[in-house]
């Protein structure tokens, strides 16, 4: 990724705490234009609470969002409705209506966001059920789909409205190894065909280095380090270390769990 380009978002000065418990304390981040950047850090740091800021799900305490040259803080309602077409989410948990088929599901967001013509509807939910390659499945529940399944068809969602931006929130949690490689691969793929920017919430080291063009790790409240695949890999500073090895126990230490924050 050229760094020398201007970001499409910014973070500056975030802070963000809920009651006793501080989230974000001066928190910065860029995110670079057709990149995926990828957000580690151990559980409970925020990562996720980070994702909702952007979308203004929650909202800061202090300090400034910026993202496609507008202050999302103090967007007004109907621009705020025009940012959450263009940057969509991969919730961990897919966030699908049991009640709705897969069809429903897809094509909710379209109907939101004021598509109305049922044929136009129906083609986009069929394209996008082959980019995350659950073609024909457009009539089944979700409680008739493996968690692999939930997955993309939650991507799917994600994308059919023609994001410019795609947040994914933990999307390998609980999946087994052969729906880790499918999610990790729809990402690169995703990110290819479409030219999105994405951002990944992730603990997985492994599942980070196979998508992530430039990592960011949340660090005392902050971003405490970016960098590129190899420069995390080889950061001589411990606490970056021990989380590329995979141990989290120097970046849980002090934490104090809070369920409002989540990972």
């Amino acid at each position: 990724m050229d760094s020398a380009r201007e970001p499409i978002i910014r973070f500056r000065g975030v802070t963000k705490s809920f009651g006793r418990n501080v989230v974000f304390d001066g928190l910065d981040l860029d995110v670079l234009p057709g990149e995926t950047l990828v957000v580690l850090g151990g559980s409970g740091q925020g990562k996720s609470v980070l994702l909702k800021l952007l979308l203004r799900l929650l909202r800061v305490d202090s300090g400034s969002i910026v993202a496609f040259d507008e202050e999302v803080t103090t967007l007004p309602q109907p621009a705020l409705a025009v940012l959450r077409r263009r940057i969509a989410m991969l919730f961990q948990g897919s966030a699908l209506f049991d009640s709705m088929s897969v069809e429903e599901n897809i094509a909710y967001p379209l109907l939101e966001h004021g598509v109305r013509d049922p044929v136009a509807v129906r083609a986009r939910v069929g394209e996008v059920l082959g980019m995350v390659g659950l073609p024909g499945i457009e009539r089944l529940l979700p409680s008739a789909l493996s968690g692999g399944m939930r997955k993309r068809v939650g991507l799917a969602r994600a994308i059919a409205f023609q994001p410019d931006v795609i947040l994914y929130d933990e999307p390998t949690t609980g999946l087994d190894p052969i729906n880790v490689r499918r999610i990790n691969g729809l990402i690169r793929s995703l990110q290819a065909r479409l030219g999105v920017t994405s951002i990944v919430v992730t603990h997985d080291i492994d599942s980070a280095f196979t998508v992530g063009d430039r990592f960011a790790m949340v660090w005392e409240h902050r971003i405490g380090f970016t960098g590129r695949p190899e420069e995390t890999r080889t950061c001589p500073w411990p606490w970056v270390r021990e989380f590329v090895a995979g141990g989290r126990g120097v970046l849980e230490a002090d934490l104090v769990p809070d369920p409002q924050v989540g990972g």
